[in-house]
């Protein structure tokens, strides 16, 4: 579905863009700065390579989990420990594994008393020890290698689970797109009877009425066993009709009134089907922004980024982010690529993408007053930007200290008041200004005076 229909496909793109973007990064929280630095340095290097096929970073593979958990629900990474002599800065690769190489139809009871349900082995007492993967993915032709046992044992681990526990007990994963999934095929199966109907009516140019069957006429080819016959016709083509015959030319049906309607509740209700607001993904998968408002959009957008950071926080920092990190560290740790407790360097906050503002100047205008009356932090204000505090600093200060070196001047320099709110250190007096063409002097203003804030 996701494949061939554009609108589940847009829906699918438009899913993983908001749900993690450019991708959820770490700010260490080691209160040493000199660690933290070299703790973030080996992570952002450690990135590149992340991707046990080399394809993308680790960022890149968060996308990948974002699409594969809306198209089968479900997504498995196996953590893959390398060898030294492989050559890499830490030695730790993900393997994204899809949904289908765990079999649903591997359900028995072993002789250790381990039970094997939907492919994942639990113990006595409901933990999960172990997953039973498929060596080659079911839908692959082209591996036509010797056959090897069908399933292979990985312990639970070495193997990390992204998926959204709806109920209570859940062990296998829905897609998001799953309810939706009826109303698409049948939407797709509407707009393909409209384009038929057309195309039907079109091929007709007109009909024509003859008193006497048996003369044919120009162009009229010879007729079927049913006396039908079918006269084509060339650009340019002048027709003399015989006295009595008669040509009506077609004029089909144009799509019914309600056929916009209809597709516009559809997919309304394909939104909600998909577990979302209604107008701002419908916006978002069919570029139609025909019936929405500012007004509309913000409302909309606050409900929508209300559940796609549920979705951050809960499944992919929870399930996929924390779980690489404490890995991470203590793979480094082992093979001597960092020097430190990895219990003291785990705590850690993952900071979103940031989200692009309807109206940049309100919104920031509203931040800054929640800071001046202390109602958040600069650091909350900054990381909803999507970026670290601490590194922001660090690029003001050498942007300060780079244009103090060369004396260089800027209206908006590191360090002062900027935007509408600053005030000029000197007030411009009566007579300063440049002399005009009829010998009076025009003042010049850079802001305005204290009287007039």
């Amino acid at each position: 579905m996701a494949r061939r229909n554009h609108f589940a496909d847009d829906a699918c793109e438009a899913f993983t863009s908001n749900l993690v973007g450019d991708g959820i990064k770490p700010s260490s929280l080691i209160g040493d700065a000199a660690l933290r630095d070299r703790v973030q340095r080996l992570w952002l290097a450690w990135t590149d390579e992340a991707d046990a096929d080399g394809l993308t970073d680790f960022y890149g593979l968060q996308a990948m989990v974002a699409r594969e958990m809306f198209v089968a629900g479900e997504c498995f990474v196996r953590l893959r420990p390398r060898r030294a002599e492989d050559g890499l800065l830490v030695p730790l690769q993900l393997q994204l594994l899809q949904s289908e190489m765990l079999p649903f139809e591997k359900t028995e009871v072993l002789p250790s008393g381990n039970r094997i349900r939907c492919g994942i082995e639990f113990d006595a007492i409901g933990r999960r020890v172990a997953y039973h993967f498929r060596r080659r993915h079911p839908g692959n032709s082209t591996d036509q290698g010797p056959v090897p046992p069908e399933t292979v044992r990985v312990p639970a681990a070495d193997v990390l689970h992204i998926y959204r526990p709806i109920d209570a007990r859940q062990i296998r994963g829905l897609p998001h797109v799953a309810p939706a999934m009826v109303r698409l095929f049948l939407l797709d199966q509407y707009g393909d009877a409209e384009l038929d109907r057309k195309k039907t009516a079109a091929m007709f140019a007109g009909f024509i009425t003859k008193t006497a069957p048996e003369e044919p006429m120009m162009g009229e080819a010879e007729a079927d066993l049913n006396g039908t016959a079918i006269a084509s016709l060339e650009p340019g083509t002048m027709q003399v009709l015989l006295p009595g015959e008669d040509v009506k030319f077609s004029s089909p049906a144009d799509v019914g009134g309600g056929y916009e309607a209809f597709q516009y509740r559809t997919l309304l209700a394909v939104s909600a089907s998909l577990g979302l607001p209604y107008h701002c993904p419908y916006h978002l998968v069919t570029g139609d922004v025909r019936q929405a408002n500012y007004s509309s959009l913000r409302a909309e957008l606050v409900e929508f980024r209300r559940r796609i950071g549920q979705l951050q926080h809960g499944l992919i920092v929870h399930q996929l982010c924390r779980a690489v990190w404490r890995r991470l560290l203590e793979t480094a740790a082992l093979s001597g690529a960092l020097d430190v407790d990895p219990a003291a360097a785990r705590p850690v906050q993952w900071i979103p993408p940031r989200w692009d503002w309807v109206d940049p100047l309100k919104d920031i205008q509203a931040q800054v007053l929640a800071m001046e009356a202390g109602i958040t932090s600069r650091r909350k204000v900054v990381e909803a930007t999507g970026y670290d505090v601490e590194d922001v600093d660090r690029e003001n200060a050498a942007d300060a200290h780079r244009v103090d070196r060369l004396g260089l001047r800027y209206r908006t320099s590191p360090g002062e008041t900027q935007g509408a709110r600053a005030t000029p250190a000197t007030r411009a007096q009566p007579g300063d200004g440049d002399t005009g063409t009829n010998g009076s002097d025009v003042a010049k203003s850079t802001g305005p005076g204290p009287e007039q804030e």
